[in-house]
């Protein structure tokens, strides 16, 4: 089963992207973030048409998430149960391994947070305490999960091109990186981790200042695993390709495959 993650940041711009990256790289699934569309502008007619299944939840300019997948995605939830936000930052899903054994998908948007001393960092970690609360229930209720998406966090020096530059800013403040480690100390398992990875890696990169090509980006879009599914992780890697096509979104996509139970 390989699983995806892409912030596209506009699915409405990047469609033909997504579309193309697809028929490429056919995953089981691919969670989708910063869609910028309301629900009833989704392009769901254009995924059936190269054989994909999707739920969405869909804000108008800013936010949204969705989880495309070749099986019906069954028991779909939208946003963080009890949580009272307007912003469409996750939606959640179960779809069938090759065996049909059950998945959690999840697809997640975390909060950027702007800046350390703004309002939006308040709420950013507020929300984040949400998703831990939420994710332990969840985590005990399926077995098999995986939580994927923006998460707005470079969990170590490791995942950022300058340390130095970027010491104690947004994205890798330690409150945040806090926040992150939280989720792991549920028990979930950063994907990209479990391998040996070669120096500097990255999933974002500024459309400014030449970063990408410059490669001055940060780690910070994120596959975690539930104990028992990264126990059959085979790999994850970041699929740098698509940053470098016209017009691309200012992230790239993240892959990570799993064995089947059985053949463990």
């Amino acid at each position: 089963m390989k699983l995806a993650t892409w912030n596209v940041n506009s699915l409405n711009v990047r469609l033909g992207h997504v579309l193309e990256w697809l028929q490429a790289n056919p995953v089981d699934a691919l969670c989708l973030q910063e869609l910028k569309l309301p629900d009833e502008k989704f392009p769901h007619a254009a995924l059936e048409a190269i054989g994909y299944h999707a739920c969405w939840a869909g804000q108008k300019t800013y936010n949204g998430v969705a989880i495309i997948s070749k099986s019906p995605p069954l028991d779909v939830q939208r946003n963080i149960p009890g949580y009272e936000d307007p912003q469409q930052r996750i939606i959640a899903a179960t779809l069938p391994d090759a065996q049909g054994r059950p998945v959690r998908v999840i697809s997640a948007y975390c909060p950027n947070g702007q800046a350390v001393d703004s309002d939006k960092y308040v709420y950013k970690l507020d929300w984040f305490g949400a998703l831990n609360r939420w994710l332990d229930q969840e985590m005990t209720a399926h077995p098999d999960l995986a939580v994927l998406g923006d998460y707005n966090v470079a969990p170590a020096d490791a995942d950022v091109h300058d340390p130095a530059a970027w010491a104690g800013g947004i994205l890798v403040s330690e409150p945040e990186r806090q926040a992150f480690q939280g989720l792991l100390d549920l028990g979930l398992r950063d994907t990209f981790r479990l391998f040996e990875q070669p120096p500097k890696i990255f999933s974002w990169w500024d459309y400014r200042m030449m970063s990408f090509r410059r490669n001055a980006g940060v780690r910070i879009d994120h596959i975690l695993a539930t104990p028992e599914l990264a126990a059959r992780c085979l790999g994850c890697q970041v699929d740098k390709v698509p940053r470098g096509w016209e017009k691309p979104s200012d992230h790239a996509p993240v892959v990570a495959e799993f064995a089947p139970a059985d053949r463990l």
